[in-house]
């Protein structure tokens, strides 16, 4: 039987943490690595008691095992961290990096999904969902590139869609996962390399989607907004859509400048258009196939594999980047 596992850096509450583990954990995950990017003694304790998680605090000592100073960005320290996963004594034969706002969701077992790829794939690439912002229970489906892609957006977000690649806020690239056992593997945040080789023998893995709840309500979006203007998803920097020549901005750009010259009435009628959960929204998506409707009823899995947890109830999860 395949093996399968995750790695992931963490900053976020107790609850979602357990909750992303928990969800991975019901799936059939057979390690989970979690690194806490901040020390988080009642995290550590509960997920440590688990016997699929490993935890690794990264304090001052995590990076000196590294050779490293801790790097001043949390991509380059989600990256390190899963490298270093990836290059413990082989407990999987595939390995997931992902943040934990991002759910797994085969549509059949995923062992099965991965037992029969050949010899020479040595990652899979899963698409994201992005989650409407409400229940936590809709996602707008992936857009495969081509020459269909522009319209569909338009059509659904008539404003701002021709400025925001796929529809998504957030990326359409996807998240990788890694054949174990080759020793020049690094990792990136959406890709991997082999030695100089990126991504090699790469397939698309079609039944297993990736639920990203990058936004979960107006509140949570706009108090992450600044965070991710200047350091995350919406950073200066990340390509526009399209091309400056034919009228592309980026995200980093269109929303300064939605927010220089409407201030916060602007920003929510741009989160609004893009991600909030409403049936006019909704009626859109199924019109073109898009609207995904899945229950990751973290709570329910949540108590299930961690039942000695007994703080705030959580159903939904934080934005990450």
């Amino acid at each position: 039987m395949v093996k399968w596992g995750l790695v992931a850096t963490i900053k976020a509450p107790v609850a979602e943490t357990l909750a992303f583990a928990a969800h991975h954990i019901e799936l059939g995950a057979h390690r989970l690595y979690i690194y806490l990017d901040a020390p988080a003694p009642e995290t550590s304790a509960l997920l440590k008691a688990h016997s699929k998680v490993r935890v690794f605090t990264c304090d001052a000592a995590h990076w000196r095992k590294l050779g490293k100073t801790r790097p001043k960005k949390h991509q380059v320290r989600q990256c390190l961290n899963a490298t270093q996963a990836y290059h413990r004594p082989p407990e999987v034969d595939w390995l997931a990096h992902i943040d934990v706002d991002e759910f797994l969701w085969p549509a059949t077992p995923l062992a099965d999904q991965l037992s029969g790829l050949p010899a020479d794939c040595g990652c899979v690439r899963v698409r994201p969902i992005e989650a409407l912002a409400g229940k936590a229970d809709a996602f707008k489906g992936f857009i495969p590139s081509g020459p269909d892609r522009d319209s569909i957006v338009q059509r659904l977000y008539p404003e701002f869609g021709a400025f925001v690649k796929g529809g998504f806020l957030s990326h359409t690239a996807g998240k990788l996962l890694v054949r174990t056992g080759r020793p020049n593997v690094t990792f990136r945040i959406h890709n991997m390399l082999d030695g100089d080789t990126p991504n090699p023998g790469e397939r698309p893995l079609a039944q297993t989607e990736l639920c990203h709840c990058h936004a979960r309500g107006w509140q949570h979006w706009i108090g992450t907004y600044r965070y991710r203007l200047e350091h995350g998803s919406y950073r200066a920097g990340l390509a526009p859509n399209r091309s400056p020549g034919s009228g592309g901005i980026s995200l980093h750009d269109l929303l300064s400048g939605i927010e220089a010259e409407q201030g916060e009435a602007g920003l929510r009628r741009f989160h609004d258009e893009l991600c909030a959960d409403t049936p006019d929204l909704r009626r859109r998506l199924r019109a073109e196939g898009l609207l995904r409707l899945h229950d990751l009823d973290l709570t329910a899995k949540r108590r299930k594999h961690f039942p000695d947890f007994s703080g705030t109830e959580h159903n939904s999860v934080p934005p990450q980047q």
